[in-house]
């Protein structure tokens, strides 16, 4: 199965992006987070674009 992009819906501060970004890559979120904020003036701008263009990682309801 391909992996896909996603936001994560349990590892997340704001809306998921850097935690999703994490999973993704196989990397510590707390990395992917340290990255963004040095990178800060147009790591905004693409955290904005990536929180509404992405989908959520939705989880599998427990019944």
């Amino acid at each position: 199965m391909k992996k896909k992009l996603r936001r994560s819906s349990t590892d997340k501060s704001f809306h998921g992006v850097c935690g999703g970004i994490a999973e993704y890559v196989g990397i510590s979120s707390l990395l992917v987070r340290l990255v963004f904020v040095l990178t800060s003036p147009i790591s905004i701008f693409i955290y904005m674009i990536l929180a509404n263009t992405l989908d959520e990682n939705r989880l599998p309801s427990k019944q």
